[in-house]
C-alpha cells in the first residue's frame, strides 16, 4: 500500500493562474515597492525626457527611491537615460513587451463583447468591419433580437461610399489615399440617397470628421440606416469601424443623434482594448 504521505498517491492539481483569494485587492496583496516603480514607469512613459529630480518631484518621491527604480528598470531595457541631457526615456524592451502585447490581442475577439454591449444598450444589430481592397469586410456582428433587423454575416463586402463603417473609415484618410481609392472604383447608386459624386461625398466626408460618426442615411437599402464611429490603432490610424444599423422606423432621424453617442463610446473602448490611440469626438 502507498503512504498517503507519498505525493505520488495524491491526484494531480489543476494549474491556476492566480491564487483564491485573487480578488482580494488589500495592502496585503500588493508589492508596494514594485507598485511605486510601475508609478514612476508610466509617468515617464508620459513624460519623456525628465530629469531625476523633475521625476522625484513631480511622483512625490524621493531622489534615492527613483534612482533606485530607474537603475533597475534601465537594467531590464526598459528605461534608458541621456548622459548628455541628464535625462530619463523609456527604452526599447517596453516597445518588445507592448508588441508581444499587440500579437497577442485580436481585434475580432476583442470586439465581440463590446458590440453585444452595444447591441443590448441601442436595440439595434451592432457590426465591426475594416477596409480591404477598397470595400469593407464585415468582421462580425451581434443581431437585434427585433425581428426587423439589419443582416453582414462575417465575410460580406460592401461598397464603402454607401456604407457607414466605410465612410466612417474614408473620413479619416488622407487627401491622396481618399483620392486614390475613390478613383479606382466607380461609385454606383444603390438607392436616390446614395452619394455618386467625389466632391459631394468629400463634403459629407469632412462632416462626419466634424462630428465623430457617419450616417449611411438609406444609402445602401431603402428603409436602413447606419451609424458608425472609427476605431484607431497605436498609430492613430483608422483600422476598423463599430456600426449599428436598423430600419428608419426605429433609427429615425430624431434618434440619430442619441444613438451615435454609444456608438462613438463603443470605438473607443474597442481601440483603448487594442492598444490604440482614442480620438475624442467633438464636444
Amino acid at each position: 500500500m502507498v503512504s498517503q504521505d507519498n505525493p505520488r498517491s495524491r491526484p494531480p492539481q489543476k494549474a491556476r493562474g492566480r491564487p483564491r483569494d485573487w480578488q482580494d485587492k488589500t495592502a496585503q496583496n500588493t508589492i508596494k515597492s514594485l507598485d511605486r516603480a510601475m508609478e514612476v514607469f508610466e509617468y515617464l512613459s508620459d513624460s519623456q525626457g525628465k530629469a531625476l529630480t523633475a521625476l522625484a518631484d513631480e511622483t512625490r518621491q524621493s531622489p534615492a527611491t527613483v534612482y533606485r527604480i530607474l537603475v533597475t528598470l534601465e537594467g531590464r531595457g526598459l528605461v534608458e537615460f541621456d548622459a548628455e541631457d541628464q535625462t530619463w526615456h523609456i527604452g526599447p524592451r517596453a516597445f518588445v513587451i507592448g508588441a508581444r502585447f499587440l500579437r497577442r490581442t485580436s481585434l475580432v475577439d476583442r470586439a465581440r463583447p463590446i458590440l453585444r454591449r452595444l447591441m443590448e444598450e441601442t436595440g439595434e444589430t451592432a457590426n465591426l468591419g475594416i477596409e480591404q481592397e477598397g470595400a469593407v469586410l464585415f468582421l462580425s456582428q451581434v443581431e437585434t433580437h427585433a425581428s426587423i433587423r439589419a443582416f453582414f454575416p462575417p465575410g460580406t463586402l460592401s461598397p464603402m461610399h454607401s456604407s457607414g463603417i466605410g465612410k466612417a473609415l474614408l473620413a479619416q484618410m488622407d487627401e491622396g489615399r481618399l483620392d486614390r481609392l475613390l478613383g479606382s472604383v466607380r461609385a454606383e447608386a444603390f438607392t436616390a440617397n446614395t452619394i455618386t459624386d467625389p466632391a459631394a461625398l468629400k463634403e459629407d466626408l469632412k462632416a462626419v470628421r466634424d462630428r465623430g460618426y457617419s450616417i449611411d442615411n438609406e444609402e445602401r437599402n431603402t428603409g436602413m440606416r447606419c451609424i458608425a464611429a472609427p476605431v484607431f490603432d497605436l498609430n492613430g490610424e483608422a483600422i476598423a469601424g463599430i456600426s449599428v444599423s436598423g430600419p428608419t422606423s426605429r433609427i429615425s432621424e430624431d434618434e440619430i443623434a442619441r444613438l451615435s453617442r454609444p456608438v462613438i463610446e463603443a470605438a473607443q473602448v474597442l481601440t483603448q482594448a487594442i492598444g490604440g490611440v482614442v480620438t475624442l469626438p467633438p464636444t
